[in-house]
C-alpha cells in the first residue's frame, strides 16, 4: 500500500472517531443539560413584568408567556396582518377599551409597542375572558385569537353541552393557536415552575 493510500485511510479513520466523539459529547452534554439547551430555545423574556401582572391578575405566567411566544416570539414591535400590536398582539380597539379600565389617560395604539403596557392589557383582558368562560382555558384562548362573540356562537351552536375538546373550535387557525399554545405552556411550565421560574 503506498504512503498516500495509507495516509487517506489513517484520516478517514481518524475523522470518523473524533466525529463520533463529538456526537457522544453532545450527547452526554445534552443528557446532563437538557434542561439548559431546552430554556435557550424556550427563554423567558420579559419575566418580572409577566409574573407582576399574572399576579395581579390571578393569571397563570407561564401561560401569558406561551401566549406571547406563540402571538409574537416575545417581539414587542410584532404587527400582524390585522393590525395587532406587540408583545400579546392585542387589537389596537380592544386596548383602547380596556386602557380606559386601567387608567391609561390619553391611550395611544403605539403604546402597545411598550412591553409593560400590552402585558398589562393582554393579562387583564385575558382575566376577563377567564371570568367570562368560567376558568375554561380552551374558551380563554379561542376567545383571544378568535374573538369572544365567536366564541359566543360556537357554544350557543354546540348542542352537545359545549366545547370540551380543541378539536369541536370550527376555526382552523384558532384550533392550531391554541394547540400551540398550550404545547408552550407545557415546556415553560415544566422548564421553569420548579424552583427557576
Amino acid at each position: 500500500m503506498s504512503a498516500a493510500i495509507y495516509r487517506i485511510k489513517k484520516n478517514k479513520k481518524y475523522a470518523r472517531r473524533r466525529a463520533l466523539f463529538f456526537i457522544v459529547l453532545i450527547l452526554l452534554m445534552a443528557i446532563f443539560n437538557a434542561d439548559s439547551i431546552w430554556r435557550f430555545f424556550y427563554p423567558l423574556p420579559y419575566h418580572d413584568l409577566t409574573l407582576k401582572y399574572a399576579r395581579a391578575y390571578n393569571q397563570d405566567p407561564y401561560l401569558l408567556s406561551a401566549m406571547m411566544k406563540a402571538e409574537s416570539s416575545f417581539n414587542p414591535r410584532a404587527v400582524s396582518e390585522k393590525g395587532a400590536r406587540g408583545l400579546m398582539q392585542i387589537m389596537p380597539e380592544t386596548a383602547q377599551s380596556v386602557a380606559g379600565q386601567l387608567g391609561y389617560h390619553d391611550f395611544s395604539p403605539d403604546q402597545l409597542f411598550i412591553p409593560e403596557i400590552n402585558i398589562n392589557i393582554g393579562a387583564w383582558y385575558l382575566s376577563n375572558l377567564s371570568d367570562e368562560f368560567n376558568g375554561n382555558v380552551i374558551l380563554m384562548l379561542a376567545a383571544y385569537n378568535g374573538g369572544p362573540g365567536n366564541v359566543t356562537e360556537w357554544l350557543e351552536a354546540d348542542k352537545s353541552g359545549g366545547i370540551k375538546e380543541i378539536d369541536q373550535i370550527p376555526f382552523p387557525e384558532t384550533r392550531h393557536y391554541i394547540q400551540k399554545v398550550l404545547m408552550y405552556h407545557k415546556i415553560y411550565t415544566r422548564l421553569y415552575s420548579q424552583g427557576g421560574g
